[in-house]
């Protein structure tokens, strides 16, 4: 089935169910005012939920038309949202573009950030930021949602509490970053609020894509209207989600609801092209001693996207336009 969240209903959206085709849904009230409420208590929600889906699968009667404008982020706001990098190719690439070494503990650690939870973007919102000298950046990611997460699950144990997926655009200001890691206390101003895909999917609609606790599809990118990136989301990710969730359950629990990222989605195939603007300078200064590509400007737009084997879009475009703040 696939989730979303109207804009109406207050700071926690409403929820709806959405037929496959993204053309039309359901509200879901009955069974859950919102998608938090839906899984804190998933074990009965889900069935409930897995009927709506039946009946605007099988017909519109009664179900309104979908648009996307109006959809908040699925999660509005999120009790946590736990970002990794697990793409190898993208850390190599990074350490080696300023002379450095990819740590040892890496290949046997995540790298994990909490990141912004408290509100998210709406998939069609515009993206406000301060300045351009901040360097705008997008990152096409993948994400999943979990129920509630016992700590010190095993990897094994923790895929069982994957129960959605969906896309993430992890807007990262570039120049802040290195004022602040040299702070060795993390990201703070760096990452601003992010935005989910129009969608969350529960696993069984990406069939045999989804696999290994990976979604084996390219995750698409166009940076005003051009082609940017589909590398494959299945391959070259050094830590499944179900590791990825091991990792941050750890020394705690994590609550039903809980957003767990895969990191900027890349591959060792250049040719697949990249998922975030700092991978693409990286590969200029390792080919060319210096970046030639700018980062984002007011006016700017991304489109981040998956396709299924039959092209049609599974989780809906995040499209987003990079706007002053306070215009």
């Amino acid at each position: 089935m696939k989730l979303a969240s109207l804009k109406t209903g207050g700071r926690d959206g409403t929820l709806i169910v959405v037929n496959r085709e993204l053309t039309h849904y359901l509200v879901a009230a009955d069974v859950a005012p919102t998608l938090q409420r839906a899984i804190e208590n998933w074990s009965n929600s889900a069935p409930r939920l897995n009927a709506l889906s039946q009946q605007v699968n099988d017909s519109d009667d009664g179900a309104q038309r979908l648009d996307f404008t109006s959809l908040a982020s699925p999660f509005p706001r999120a009790y946590e949202f736990l970002d990794g990098s697990a793409y190898l190719p993208h850390v190599e690439r990074v350490r080696r573009a300023r002379g450095a070494e990819v740590p040892a503990s890496f290949y046997e650690d995540p790298l994990m950030y909490q990141a912004t939870s408290g509100g998210f973007l709406g998939p069609r919102d515009a993206v406000p930021v301060v300045s351009e000298e901040y360097g705008i950046d997008f990152e096409s990611e993948v994400v999943v949602v979990t129920d509630d997460v016992p700590m010190a699950v095993s990897a094994q144990q923790a895929a069982s509490h994957i129960q959605l997926i969906g896309l993430v655009n992890d807007v990262s200001l570039r120049n802040l970053i290195p004022a602040e890691l040299a702070k060795g206390f993390g990201f703070l101003q760096s990452k601003p609020r992010s935005a989910l895909s129009p969608v969350l999917v529960t696993p069984d609609e990406l069939g045999g894509a989804w696999r290994d606790s990976k979604v084996h599809l390219p995750l698409r990118s166009w940076l005003n209207g051009e082609w940017f990136g589909a590398p494959e989301a299945g391959n070259d990710m050094q830590f499944n989600f179900a590791q990825l969730v091991a990792h941050a359950a750890r020394t705690r629990p994590l609550g039903a609801g809980t957003i767990v990222g895969s990191g900027t989605v890349a591959n060792e195939d250049e040719s697949l092209g990249a998922s975030c603007l700092a991978e693409r300078r990286m590969l200029e200064i390792i080919a060319e001693g210096k970046p030639r590509t700018p980062f984002m400007s007011f006016g700017d737009t991304i489109r981040i996207e998956m396709l299924d084997g039959a092209n049609q879009s599974i989780f809906g475009a995040i499209e987003q336009v990079i706007e002053p703040h306070g215009r």
